[in-house]
């Protein structure tokens, strides 16, 4: 199976190489990373209970894990009109996140991203192919957050979208729209299609970003779609903040819409979100980071839970290309969300995680 994998990223990349052999301004670039972690639930439950992991990516209990290793390259060509991006992911994380893949195509389930942009001008290009979703704060590779463990929000968001879309600067102003396939399917299983759009802008130093964020589908009828939804909604924000060259924050709401088809017994309603997230660096190799999330889902139309609080704590201790992530999460939710060890329910739970990460 690894063979397979490989002799496919070795297609991929040989592919990409070779359309851009007749430019002289072409240029490819490769870069990756690998993770790994160990993490302890200190309720110590059940494996059958996903040892109280209800987020993307650390479902193991009390044993090393292996998390991804990616390897990318990116291309460019006819002095920047033309850029292409293979990305590929293998392991336990990579799986995870192109489950709509998985176990249907091994092949696509390696797939991250694998995109082609053109440049129509200098304010207007069409990419298109499969990219990572433009919703949420946090993205898959773990060296690009600055907590290992997921959000709720990431995890219950889109992951991906393949189709195509429009990417469009008016000076401090940016607009996206485009429209995909169901949301996270690559190869799509329904003529159902998700239109997603953004807006961004910002300050004139950088330091202050916005960005408001929509994915969405309607008029699916019963059984056309895998969630059996009859139309889908989520509306979210970001907001980053470059306080200081020692401090910095970022902030995440989220709200998703969901209504049932005919006969579901699932009610239907939205459920809404928020998550602050604050860095503070102590020298150039450790920063201490906080993320608070809070769920509120009251009519139970995703959640098992009318509410969860979650929050995590995280040292970064980063030295060259490697860094080693300490983390600590506890979580609060009503009823019997979380189970203890001997399989009762309870209304809390705590988790200690180590994580390294290589970039290269």
């Amino acid at each position: 199976m690894m063979k397979k994998f490989f002799g496919t990223a070795i297609i991929v990349f040989a592919t990409i190489s070779s359309l851009f052999a007749q430019d002289s301004t072409k240029a490819l670039a490769f870069s990756g990373s690998v993770d790994a972690y160990y993490r302890y639930n200190f309720a110590n439950a059940p494996d059958s209970y996903h040892s109280n992991n209800y987020t993307s990516f650390t479902n193991s209990q009390s044993s090393f894990a292996l998390g991804m290793a990616s390897i990318r390259a990116d291309a460019t060509a006819l002095s920047g009109k033309v850029t292409a991006t293979a990305d590929l992911g293998f392991g336990p994380r990579a799986q995870e996140f192109s489950y709509a893949e998985t176990p249907n195509s091994t092949t696509l389930a390696i797939v991250k991203q694998m995109f082609v942009t053109y440049a129509l001008s200098s304010k207007v290009k069409l990419t298109a192919g499969k990219f990572a979703t433009h919703v949420g704060y946090e993205v898959l590779d773990p060296f690009a957050n600055k907590n290992y463990s997921m959000s709720y929000m990431f995890t219950n968001g889109p992951f991906s979208h393949t189709g195509i879309k429009a990417d469009i600067t008016a000076g401090p102003i940016g607009l996206m729209f485009g429209i995909a396939n169901y949301i996270d399917q690559t190869n799509s299983t329904t003529d159902v299609k998700t239109i997603i759009s953004q807006i961004s802008g910002g300050s004139k130093d950088g330091k202050l970003k916005a960005y408001l964020n929509y994915a969405g589908f309607y008029g699916s009828s019963e059984g056309m779609n895998p969630s059996k939804l009859k139309s889908f909604t989520q509306l979210d924000f970001v907001l980053t903040d470059a306080v200081s060259d020692k401090f910095s924050l970022g902030f995440n709401a989220t709200m998703q819409d969901r209504v049932q088809t005919a006969g579901s017994a699932t009610p239907n309603g939205a459920w809404w979100a928020a998550a602050v997230y604050l860095t503070a660096a102590t020298s150039s190799k450790v920063n201490f980071n906080l993320r608070s999330e809070y769920i509120n889902d009251s009519k139970k139309v995703y959640y098992g839970s009318t509410s969860i609080f979650a929050n995590t704590i995280s040292l970064n201790y980063q030295v060259g290309p490697f860094t080693f992530i300490p983390e600590y999460r506890f979580e609060f939710a009503d009823g019997g969300f979380y189970t203890k060890h001997d399989g009762t329910g309870q209304s809390s739970t705590s988790t200690l995680l180590f994580a390294t990460i290589y970039r290269f």
